[in-house]
């Protein structure tokens, strides 16, 4: 089926001209075009054309777009989506003074959720992550990353994989599962840490990998969780076993995570409050994606990733929810990028950037979406206004106007 997507005010393209990604400086160009028209070809980009030129073709549907803003659907490289159970009174601890450290030492945090959903059915954790997917898909994002974590047994691990799996069919966005067993290690093993990665090792990650339940394998390395070495085994299994490697660190200490990332050639790292600046240019010389979680740095009240730092020494920068019960309770990516701009004063344009194409290249979906290119995915959110300024300056406000993925309106707040 041939469409035209007619007459918006703005077309933001993100074009990297075939690089499908943006380093650096290269993240502030965004190219804008206006008096353009969108032609997709069943699920991908057939042309953008000149408005002028709309009549030389017959599309079998028109959708008129008049005053509104296309950009590449957006794009959640970083969630917790499936969880089950409330943290509120640990919020209320850290309105009192208490830190995120503090709670996990009294045996809060990670695994006052991980009883959560131990205690719940398969069944129970999809109704409650079926309407987290939905909200999402309400903001015009078309690509979520899921990780698993909350489980910490072979059991629940694979539990909540099952669960992502399930939302895969269910939803058309695309959802990409990523194995974090080595998010904490559970109170059974916290005093035979070892046994633990033998776990993971040996039990969990060869049947993760057979039974093609993740596309990535994650760790959570921190003094209060998993140590380099602990890593450096899991990521070697991993890697055996055929699963990229993404992982958490430099969030509140330096233990060697930049040297494990270095070292695994990990599609992402993600954090970095705490990065130290001769880590920013060794991790900028390569071709992982920095992933900052400033909903993180609000939701806790600390510091925030050095963000201009990394851009400017050419780092690849994405950005997003890091959408979890305890440490970002916040599904919202719109106010995540405007914490991006207040805080960590990005511009506009890197921040579409880094929640589109830089977003995409940190899940490995960049060679089909995160840009509005000929050839890749018709994947856009279409915002109801006439200036792209103004998607960052309804601070927490929702003006998305239509989700589309894969050519299709999978959401609308009106008839299109």
């Amino acid at each position: 089926m041939l469409k035209a997507f007619i007459n918006p005010a703005q077309i933001v393209t993100i074009n990297t001209n075939g690089k499908n990604f943006k380093r650096g400086s290269e993240a502030g160009s965004v190219d804008v075009l206006e008096r353009h028209s969108i032609i997709v070809e069943n699920d991908t980009v057939l042309d953008i054309i000149p408005n002028t030129s709309i009549n030389k073709i017959k599309p079998d549907k028109i959708i008129n777009l008049k005053d509104k803003i296309v950009l590449p659907g957006l794009i959640d490289c970083h969630t917790h989506t499936v969880f089950a159970g409330s943290r509120a009174e640990e919020f209320k601890l850290k309105l009192s003074g208490a830190t995120y450290e503090d709670i996990a030492r009294s045996g809060g945090g990670i695994n006052k959720t991980v009883r959560s959903v131990r205690e719940s059915s398969e069944e129970e954790l999809l109704e409650a992550a079926k309407k987290r997917i939905e909200f999402f898909i309400t903001q015009g994002i078309t690509s979520l990353e899921i990780k698993s974590g909350y489980g910490l047994d072979f059991a629940n691990e694979i539990k909540i994989l099952r669960v992502i799996s399930k939302l895969i069919a269910l939803y058309p966005i695309d959802i990409i599962p990523t194995f974090l067993g080595a998010h904490t290690f559970p109170p059974e093993y916290r005093n035979d840490q070892n046994s633990y990665v033998d776990l993971i090792i040996n039990k969990m990650l060869p049947f993760v990998a057979e039974n093609k339940l993740a596309v990535f394998c994650d760790a959570y390395c921190e003094i209060l969780d998993f140590l380099p070495e602990q890593v450096d085994r899991i990521f070697t299994k991993a890697s055996e076993s055929g699963l990229p490697l993404k992982l958490h660190s430099e969030q509140f200490n330096n233990i060697g995570g930049i040297e494990l990332a270095l070292k695994h050639k990990v599609t992402s790292i993600d954090h970095l409050e705490v990065i130290r600046d001769e880590d920013i240019k060794r991790l900028a010389a390569t071709d992982s994606v920095s992933v900052v979680l400033p909903g993180v740095s609000f939701f806790l009240h600390y510091g925030y990733a050095p963000v201009r730092k990394l851009l400017e020494n050419n780092a690849i920068v994405a950005i997003a929810t890091d959408f979890n019960p305890g440490s970002s309770h916040i599904p919202n990516l719109h106010f995540i990028m405007a914490l991006a701009a207040i805080e960590m004063k990005m511009k506009t344009e890197e921040i579409f950037s880094a929640v589109t194409i830089n977003a995409a290249k940190a899940l490995g979906l960049n060679h089909k979406t995160g840009s509005i290119e000929i050839g890749k995915k018709a994947d856009f959110a279409v915002f109801d206004t006439k200036d792209y300024a103004n998607i960052i300056y309804e601070v927490g406000r929702n003006i998305v106007y239509a989700t589309i993925k894969n050519g299709n309106i999978i959401y609308k707040t009106s008839e299109v």
